[in-house]
């Protein structure tokens, strides 16, 4: 008899997403050569997915709009749990609550990865925040994200920050009122 071995989708899910990520990151420091432009491009790569996956997460969860930074926290949490299998902790919340950060254990885009020491200057998960901010500002909320610590560079965690910047207001487009 044969025996078959059970995979666990979601980890074989993960695995894919992180050896693709690599191939895509790998692929772009050869095309575009300049780091600081690979950060660039990886954020505003992320920026775009986080203006469609808005719409997704919005549809899994019947969620409606948030009306305080700690709600906003929450969702963005939630929809790391959806689409990464990871929870990370909301910390570090500024007096005025308009500002916190979401702390990775472990972060599934760096599983099998090492930055070679000519490439510290990469912000090799920048993906992530570029998709933060896109989705955020899908639903009117101008925040920046950078990250604090990251584990690639020899922290113990992955930290990244996001600070609220202002509510946008409903653009209504031209010659439509």
């Amino acid at each position: 008899m044969s025996r078959q071995t059970r995979l666990d989708p979601k980890k074989v899910n993960s695995e894919f997403l992180t050896l693709t990520y690599g191939a895509l990151v790998t692929q772009m420091l050869r095309d575009i050569e300049n780091v600081e432009d690979v950060n660039k491009q990886l954020e505003r790569i992320g920026y775009n997915m986080g203006m469609r996956l808005i719409e997704d997460f919005l549809a899994r969860t019947s969620a409606t709009r948030c009306l305080e930074m700690r709600e906003t926290a929450d969702r963005i949490q939630h929809a790391f749990r959806i689409y990464l299998n990871v929870q990370p902790t909301i910390t570090n919340w500024s007096p005025a609550s308009d500002e916190f950060s979401l702390q990775f254990e472990t972060n599934p885009l760096t599983e099998f990865v090492e930055l070679p020491p000519d490439l510290t200057n990469l912000r090799y998960s920048s993906i992530i925040s570029g998709c933060i901010r896109g989705a955020l500002e899908m639903v009117q909320l101008e925040v920046q994200c950078w990250f604090v610590q990251d584990q690639l560079k020899g922290d113990s965690v992955t930290e990244i920050r996001v600070k609220f910047i202002r509510r946008l207001e409903d653009a209504v487009p031209a010659g439509e009122d």
